[in-house]
């Protein structure tokens, strides 16, 4: 491989990865030259040597770009090199010639042919670089930046999409155990990308890696050291109810061999330049397969997951408190406030005693918010929607791979965050592998949310 590719490999993936572009910008005489380098590059023309070193310096101009020169570049492979117009009018009106006869299927192929963008044949020769990969999903990661700021990108958003979603196919990925003595350069990825619960330092990540505990993570081939997305695993012996205590560092390390409960504490996915790609059913199988191999007695795989948005929608939604808090709830609640308890004549002014975190640390005044509080969550979990999908981002991963609500949990989550989010509140989603395929059929179906009897009880407000 000439020395030139290799270097452009070498030295620019720290670049391409950077979160802020250098100044720069594309003077018209630079998009002159930018149109003639993307036509040849789609065209392929000379030696794949040739096509590799002139793919290498559109990245690099690329690269060398703020934001305001990125758009004008990913506009102009967006606008100026999608499908022919009249090559697609004329094969589509062939293939409406065709149908019926014996020349359909080969008006189809020509069909397929003319409907084929030279974005494509340009996304693949910058997949074809020494960390080509790398650099395709942080070209992605800024045209989702910029789709609100110019809608022309769309189409080759969906282009990209599509491609990755090719490229990133779950029969390509490597399911490998992130342990202590992985790499460091592995590990400090840990750190970066934990988008749950923030690793706090290498003591508490060497706690997440403890032999009553597992890591997961997705790799593909040409990204080796980059985890895609990675999962972490408590091995207990039920299920748990709070993440300070899962993750207490000077807790004492469990028996993994007489676990029988799996926890799912954390699944994180690291790269944003593939969103809309998901392979995190496929994670969650594989692991389970995984676990229950090397822990026969596990008969519980079960998550304990935050609930991100509940706070964001019960202060949107004012009329939901006094149908989950009912007039003795409220009233039982006054009695353990203290002096704020006068305050407390409506259930509506619930809110206003949640929004100090006070309430957290009187143990009585917790357990008279608890029923009100599950209620809340039971509701907002089983009928509050974004369109036709439950509102809760992490409900809808959990539900669409396969999981049923199982419980939830108050004072699940004391710190600022968790209470901030959901005043604490925290749930178990079960993935009971006799019944994940099920009932991911009935939810991407028909919407049909599996819940445990207890749920689907609290959350029928009257």
């Amino acid at each position: 491989m000439p020395v030139g590719i290799v270097v452009w490999g070498i030295k620019k993936v720290r670049k391409l990865l950077s979160e802020q572009p250098v100044a720069g910008s594309l003077s018209e005489r630079d998009l002159v030259q930018l149109r003639e380098q993307l036509k040849d590059c789609a065209a392929g023309l000379g030696s794949e040597v040739s096509a590799r070193q002139r793919a290498a310096r559109l990245a690099d101009t690329y690269l060398g770009l703020a934001d305001s020169g990125r758009i004008v570049f990913l506009r102009v492979i967006a606008t100026e090199f999608g499908p022919d117009p009249k090559a697609v009018a004329k094969a589509h009106a062939r293939y409406q010639e065709a149908i019926g006869s014996d020349a359909q299927w080969a008006a189809e192929s020509e069909m397929r042919v003319a409907m084929r963008s030279d974005r494509l044949r340009i996304l693949t020769q910058f997949n074809a670089l020494p960390h080509g990969m790398h650099f395709v999903l942080a070209m992605r990661a800024d045209l989702l930046r910029y789709l609100n700021k110019d809608p022309a990108l769309r189409a080759f958003d969906r282009e990209i999409e599509t491609r990755l979603g090719a490229w990133f196919d779950v029969g390509f990925l490597e399911l490998q155990r992130i342990s202590w003595n992985s790499p460091a350069l592995l590990l400090e990825k840990l750190f970066k990308y934990e988008a749950v619960h923030e690793i706090r330092s290498w003591s508490d990540l060497k706690n997440r890696l403890d032999s009553d505990r597992r890591c997961y993570a997705f790799f593909h081939p040409r990204m080796p050291m980059e985890p895609l997305i990675f999962i972490e695993v408590a091995l207990v012996d039920d299920l748990a109810d709070n993440v300070q205590a899962l993750l207490d560092e000077h807790a004492p390390v469990f028996d993994a061999q007489r676990a029988k409960t799996a926890i799912f504490y954390s699944i994180s996915n690291t790269q944003v330049g593939l969103r809309g790609v998901s392979f995190g059913n496929f994670l969650i199988k594989r692991v389970v397969d995984d676990l229950k191999r090397d822990f026969p007695k596990l008969v519980n795989f079960a998550t304990l997951s935050p609930l991100p948005t509940l706070r964001r929608w019960a202060e949107k939604n004012p009329e939901v408190w006094p149908r989950a808090f009912s007039a003795d709830m409220v009233r039982r609640v006054a009695r353990h406030a203290g002096s704020k308890g006068a305050a407390l004549t409506s259930a509506e002014s619930i809110r206003t005693l949640l929004a100090d975190a006070a309430w957290v640390t009187d143990v009585r005044l917790a357990r008279a918010l608890q029923p009100g509080l599950t209620r809340l969550v039971a509701y907002y979990l089983l009928y509050a929607k974004a369109g036709e999908r439950p509102y809760d981002p992490v409900a809808r991963f959990h539900l669409g791979n396969g999981a049923r609500i199982e419980r939830i949990n108050t004072l699940a989550d004391n710190s600022a965050n968790g209470l901030q989010q959901s005043y604490g509140l925290m749930v178990n989603y079960l993935y009971d592998p006799d019944a994940i395929e099920s009932n991911l059929e009935a939810f991407s179906r028909e919407g049909v949310v599996a819940t445990s009897g207890a749920v689907r009880r609290a959350g029928h407000l009257s």
